[in-house]
């Protein structure tokens, strides 16, 4: 029983300090870089694996200009994002500009829309797939 509780205490330990080192490196490297526009102030940030897919719902609102900015640790490569309507219709695919990692764009309504990350997979034989922080940061213009 004492080994079950030492291991679970070990896990916990190592994943909250990951997830307060993923929290450093959004605040030092990305919200930073999210300027002129204004950070809305909420953190979204996972540590992810070569090929997981996150996704979050927003809301924007009606006649704002917004920045959607993601943000990566450089060891995860070149990370795709979406952003994707209710329907799943995709409005906006960073993979057709070049991996671009944000977008400005202006809300011509108030709409919950889908930010859909991917972190591609890794093509060589790795012992350890290596993961890493990925942030998507909102900025408006006020």
């Amino acid at each position: 029983m004492k080994t079950i509780s030492l291991i679970l205490f070990i896990s916990l330990f190592a994943i909250s300090s990951v997830f307060s080192q993923c929290k450093g490196f959004t605040k030092k490297e990305c919200v930073p870089q999210i300027k002129p526009f204004t950070y809305n102030g909420q953190l979204n940030m996972a540590v992810l694996n070569p090929g997981d897919v996150a996704e979050l719902v927003v809301t924007f609102y009606k006649g704002q200009d917004y920045r959607l900015f993601v943000c990566s640790q450089e060891n995860l490569g070149k990370v795709e994002f979406k952003l994707l309507d209710s329907e799943r219709n995709t409005l906006f695919y960073n993979k057709d500009h070049d991996y671009v990692n944000y977008w400005d764009f202006h809300s011509n309504a108030t709409q919950q829309l889908i930010v859909q990350v991917r972190v591609p997979q890794v093509e060589e034989e790795v012992a350890v797939a290596a993961s890493g922080c990925v942030s998507i940061l909102i900025g408006f213009k006020e």
